[in-house]
């Protein structure tokens, strides 16, 4: 998995960034599972979920913040 660009990131709708949130974190709650019982492969997939995750949700953060203080 590539990391994101922040760029494409910010091209998406609001519905589309809420959707890659809950699958990301869905992601990150296997691969928890993986690592619990010994099943996971490459341990740097969290790196890049969680990165993945945190520019997801620092853009949706910035769309609430805009929404409110126009």
């Amino acid at each position: 998995m590539a990391k994101p660009n922040t760029r494409e990131v910010r091209d998406l709708t609001d519905s589309d960034i809420n959707e890659q949130i809950k699958g990301t974190r869905r992601k990150l709650f296997d691969l928890r599972f993986q690592k619990a019982t010994r099943q996971l492969n490459n341990p740097h997939l969290f790196k890049e979920t969680r990165i993945k995750l945190a520019q997801l949700l620092t853009v949706q953060k910035e769309r609430i913040r805009s929404t409110k203080s126009s």
